[in-house]
């Protein structure tokens, strides 16, 4: 495939004109300039990733006191860390002094970070604890040049961080799928295994494939053969309504059938997504599996299979798949115009053993067959769109309806407009007596 050529001839004028023109075709895909654009990548940071909560890590990353890892989403860099107290902080990865970059090391534990160029020295609260010579200046105040900090909201152990100092409380935000995510009681899981995919694609390309099942049937065979989510709702809802039936019985989890829709435009405050709702795997299956019987330990508080999985989303670029006996977490990065990270994270009981309670690789075979077939398709969609040829066709009105949300919301940011709209009863994947939550 050719090399990537961001467009040459850019302004934030041409993005304005270009962002009004999209608003009035809302049922329309984004066209070629959303993708090449290096003023849109840089309004996306401003204006999206900085101002939104993104997961950065489980609390298992950082068990003890002075335990770090970093997290990275284009060219900035944190190290969320426990510090001395027990709290968990976001501290950016940028000295007070010069810039440089005070932590090298991909996670490891610290007392303190010493900047490598100068030899400045901080807590693990961030605070500056020597600054070598700086006597020589009596104004000099040690507790004016401590490392900047980010948000940072912990919840199901789960470790989110936000660039925003007046973001939207996103622990508030989290109590409300409480219900539906607390019984997998993730705070005590384990971590079985992480991947990172990287793709040469646009972030809004690899997004766009995770909030449609258009693409499923087509390109995901294993997965098709599982899920009923690749199907229309005439065809899902009755397998949802009569896993909806037996779901609190057999899984011994009240409520985990309760669907929750505050997605976009319409989370509780900007950057502040959550959502989950609940779907039905095909008769036979149980789990994620290649014959549909269990991987591992049932999680948390389960007590059976319902044959369902919990979908969810946790701020724009989080999702969760949540069976019974395991949990995968999908993290989306952008690493620059062209390139996207797709990080997933499986999570099992706290006491399984490898080799004795589940199977490694018969854990994540599924997720890991599909995406590499995510990726090549990604790939695919990316060289053609940068084809000055592309046209965008219309958005499928079902399986393309969470795709529309998106961008209606990514295009509203990109002009400035930070607000939120009142939750809408939703109908799809719900049956008419399954309304959504919302306050």
């Amino acid at each position: 495939m050719t090399a990537f050529t961001p467009d040459v001839e850019d302004s934030q004028q041409q993005l304005q004109r270009a962002v009004a023109a999209q608003l009035q075709q809302p049922d329309a895909g984004l066209p070629r300039y959303f993708y090449r654009s290096a003023v849109t990548y840089q309004q996306e940071l401003d204006n999206i990733f900085f101002r939104s909560w993104l997961y950065a890590g489980h609390v298992s990353q950082v068990p003890n006191k002075g335990d770090y890892f970093l997290y990275e989403i284009a060219e900035e860099s944190l190290i969320v860390v426990r510090g001395e107290d027990d709290t968990i902080r976001a501290l950016i990865n940028s000295c007070r002094h010069r810039g440089s970059r005070v932590c090298e090391a991909s996670s490891g534990h610290c007392k303190t970070f010493v900047c490598p160029y100068h030899g400045w020295v901080y807590a693990s609260d961030g605070s500056l604890r020597a600054a070598r010579h700086m006597e020589a200046m009596p104004e000099f105040r040690r507790e004016d040049h401590g490392l900047k900090q980010a948000r940072v909201a912990v919840r199901f152990g789960l470790i989110f961080i936000n660039f925003d100092p007046d973001a939207y409380d996103f622990n508030e935000c989290l109590k409300q799928v409480d219900a539906q995510l607390g019984p997998y009681d993730l705070e005590h899981a384990k971590i079985a295994h992480r991947e990172t995919y990287s793709v040469d694609a646009n972030w809004k390309i690899a997004l766009g494939n995770y909030l449609e099942c258009y693409h499923c049937d087509t390109a995901h065979r294993a997965y098709s053969k599982i899920h009923t989510f690749k199907e229309r709702e005439q065809v899902a809802a009755p397998i949802n309504r009569a896993m909806w039936a037996r779901a609190e019985k057999d899984t011994g989890v009240p409520d985990i059938g309760k669907a929750l829709y505050r997605m976009f435009r319409e989370a509780p405050g900007f950057g502040s997504c959550v959502y989950t709702s609940r779907y039905a795997l095909f008769d036979g299956y149980v789990s994620g599996s290649r014959d549909g019987t269990p991987l591992a330990p049932l999680m948390g508080d389960f007590k059976g299979y319902d044959g369902g999985a919990g979908d969810y989303q946790l701020g724009p670029l989080t999702y969760m798949l949540n069976y019974p006996d395991h949990c995968i977490l999908f993290r989306y990065v952008p690493l620059g115009i062209n390139k996207t990270d797709m990080e997933i994270v499986w999570f099992v009981k706290g006491d399984a053993r490898e080799g004795v309670d589940y199977d490694r690789d018969e854990l994540i075979w599924l997720w890991h067959v599909t995406t590499l077939e995510d990726k090549r398709i990604m790939t695919l969609n990316a060289a053609g769109v940068n084809s000055q040829f592309f046209e965008p066709g219309p958005q499928h009105p079902e399986f393309e309806d969470t795709p529309k949300r998106f961008i209606d919301w990514y295009l509203h940011a990109l002009a400035g407009d930070f607000s939120v709209l009142p939750p809408t009863v939703r109908s799809h994947r719900l049956s008419s007596c399954e309304m959504t939550e919302h306050e």
